[in-house]
C-alpha cells in the first residue's frame, strides 16, 4: 500500500523544506543534472512529488500516488498520473529516461519497482536514481531521528551497496555514480561540490541502463 499519508497531510511542509534548505536542494539538483543525457527525449519521473526535480530538468511526465503532491506538480506544468512505481500505466519501452529521486525509500517493493522501470525504458534508455545513503552522515542522522520526522518515519533507507544489488537483480548494469552533501545540512553552502563516485557524500546519484540496451 502506498505510503502517501504524510505527503497528503503535509504537502506544504514538504514544499517549505526546499525553501529552507535551498543550497542542499540546489546541490542535489546539480548532482542529478550532471547525470542527465544531453537530450532528455521522452522522460518520466517516478514519485514526481511536487515537481521540484522534474520541472528544472525538463521532464514533462510523472507518476505520483499522492493527489496533493501531484496537484502541485501539475501546477508546475508536469503531466501527472496517479500511480505507484510497482504498477506503471505505460507500454513497454515508452520512455528514454526514467528518474527516481528520494523515491526508492518509499516504495513497497523495490525489486518490482525497478523491474517496472526496466520494462518501460527504450533501447538506449537511462535510469537515474538519487537517494540518501543509509551509511552516510545524513543517512545515520535520519535513522536516529526517524520517528520524529513526519516523512521519514515511513521510509526504508538503503546503502549504496543494497541499491546496487537491487539494480543488478532487475537487469541494470554499467553503473555510474556521483555524490554531494558532505556535511551537516545547516552548513551546506551555494558552493557545495558534486564529486564522482560514492562513500563521502550523503546524497548519491546512480546512472545506469538495462543490460543489452546501453
Amino acid at each position: 500500500m502506498p505510503r502517501i499519508s504524510p505527503f497528503e497531510k503535509y504537502a506544504e511542509q514538504y514544499e517549505s523544506w526546499f525553501e529552507k534548505n535551498r543550497w542542499v536542494y540546489e546541490a542535489e539538483l546539480r548532482a542529478v543534472k550532471a547525470m542527465m543525457p544531453t537530450v532528455v527525449g521522452r522522460g518520466l519521473e517516478i514519485g514526481v512529488g511536487t515537481g521540484r526535480f522534474a520541472e528544472p530538468l525538463g521532464i514533462k511526465n510523472g507518476v505520483e500516488p499522492s493527489k496533493r503532491m501531484g496537484d502541485i506538480a501539475r501546477n508546475r506544468g508536469i503531466q501527472v498520473l496517479n500511480a505507484v512505481a510497482e504498477e506503471l500505466p505505460f507500454e513497454n519501452a515508452a520512455f528514454d529516461l526514467v528518474l527516481m529521486v528520494t523515491t526508492i525509500c518509499f516504495v513497497d517493493d523495490v525489486n518490482r519497482a525497478l523491474l517496472e522501470a526496466h520494462r518501460i525504458l527504450s533501447d538506449g534508455g537511462i535510469l537515474i536514481i538519487g537517494f540518501i545513503d543509509r551509511n552516510s552522515k545524513m543517512g545515520k542522522m535520519y535513522l536516529e531521528r526517524q520517528n520524529d520526522n513526519v516523512f521519514y518515519k515511513e521510509a526504508n533507507f538503503f546503502s549504496v551497496e543494497e541499491i546496487v544489488e537491487h539494480l543488478n537483480h532487475a537487469g541494470f548494469t554499467d553503473l555510474n555514480f556521483n555524490q554531494t552533501i558532505f556535511g551537516p545540512l545547516a552548513e551546506t553552502t551555494e558552493n557545495e561540490p558534486v564529486k564522482p563516485d560514492h562513500g563521502e557524500g550523503s546524497f548519491v546519484v546512480i546512472r545506469t541502463s538495462p543490460i543489452g540496451r546501453n
